[in-house]
């Protein structure tokens, strides 16, 4: 209402009634779009980096996982090496053709409907591949700790 005072003009033909209908109207309109704006999501949507990877009870966090160490020993390497190579092999067991595709991928930093472009895909069969590899890979880690 105070907009309306400061600003109306009565030279104009409109009435003061309708021009402060119309700023209340504008000042509403305005309040509701910022309200629902998108603008603070990536600050409310955070991970931590303190969370557990795979559910509530798991040893292994985010920060675990994202080392910035780098590696000098040539023996150290090597066995990273083998490990790596040992997953890859063990992967490409357990995971079926359209799962390593679309690991593959996801892992290059593509999203997911890129993904399901270049495979020809719908979204949701993307998401499910993906879903399934989790599923299978936690699962085969779940039987290597137990062994």
């Amino acid at each position: 209402m105070y907009k309306a005072v400061r600003d109306f003009k009565g030279d104009k033909l409109a009435s003061f009634r309708a021009f402060a209908e119309l700023c209340i109207t504008r000042q509403i309109i305005t309040a509701i779009k910022t309200a629902t704006r998108q603008k603070h999501i990536p600050l409310n949507s955070y991970v931590s980096l303190d969370k557990p990877i795979f559910d509530e009870e798991s040893d292994r966090t985010l920060m675990d996982v994202l080392t910035g160490a780098i590696m000098d020993d040539p023996e150290e390497l090597m066995i990273h090496r083998e490990e790596f190579g040992y997953l890859e092999e063990k992967m490409s067991e357990i995971l079926s053709e359209l799962e390593l595709q679309v690991l593959a991928l996801y892992l290059d930093g593509q999203s997911y409907h890129e993904i399901s472009a270049k495979l020809n895909r719908h979204v949701k069969s993307i998401d499910n591949a993906l879903q399934r590899v989790k599923r299978k890979l936690e699962r085969h880690l779940v039987l290597e700790e137990m062994s």
